[in-house]
């Protein structure tokens, strides 16, 4: 199985994804406001981007069900956690100029970049295994973040959006997927598979690190 490979060879980095300063504070409710609020705004614009991503899924996809599911996840990403993310603005006092003041960082215009490149000039299978981190990586972390709860947790809500059943469900079409398409195509494409999903793990583990150092352009400096 496509899946089950993909998760051993990336282990040790899902643990350091899990062991991040950043999900260590969340975790224990201590994250500083103003790293989650970075954060709010890197995830809005990466929603973007990956909603993009996934429209191309399904209108790539040969199967009905993955063409349902990623059009479904598609309009979810744009829409549905847009909506979640504007309570959440609203809570953290985050206005539309605040937003906009912290722009977008290196790694969420990476990220975003390098899955709109697969989408378009990868194969179906590549970009299945490029989607699939967002999705089981999140999860995996929302899980892990919620069993080791204790007491009041001013995330608990956000952490347990990405832990819930709901989303384990969305979890397990997409490795679903992965693993169908991985038996469709030749050893070329698996290996491209793993590199893939490698890579956009690597990208996951940014992310979170870059929201902890509330990463900035060194180069904006030397702008007009």
């Amino acid at each position: 199985m496509f899946t089950e490979q993909a998760w051993t060879r990336t282990e040790r980095l899902q643990r350091a994804i899990v062991e991040l300063p950043f999900n260590t504070e969340l975790a224990a409710g201590t994250l500083s406001p103003e790293r989650f609020r970075f954060y709010l705004a890197q995830d809005a614009r990466y929603l973007v981007g990956f909603g993009r991503a996934l429209a191309i899924a399904a209108a790539r996809a040969d199967d009905h069900d993955e063409v349902a599911f990623f059009a479904a996840s598609a309009h979810d990403a744009v829409v549905e956690e847009r909506r979640m993310h504007q309570s959440y603005f609203a809570r953290f006092g985050m206005s539309e100029p605040d937003l906009a003041a912290i722009g977008t960082s290196p790694t969420c215009l990476a990220y975003t970049s390098y899955l709109l490149a697969v989408a378009q000039t990868g194969s179906y299978a590549e970009l299945v295994a490029a989607l699939l981190p967002c999705f089981w990586v999140y999860h995996h972390v929302g899980t892990d973040i919620l069993n080791r709860q204790h007491g009041e947790n001013p995330y608990r809500e956000w952490i347990e959006t990405y832990a819930d059943e709901g989303f384990g469900e969305a979890v397990a079409k997409c490795r679903a997927a992965a693993d169908r398409t991985f038996f469709t195509v030749d050893s070329d494409t698996r290996e491209r598979m793993f590199a893939a999903f490698q890579q956009a793990t690597e990208y996951e583990w940014l992310f979170w690190d870059s929201a902890w150092r509330l990463e900035t352009w060194p180069t904006a400096r030397f702008r007009n």
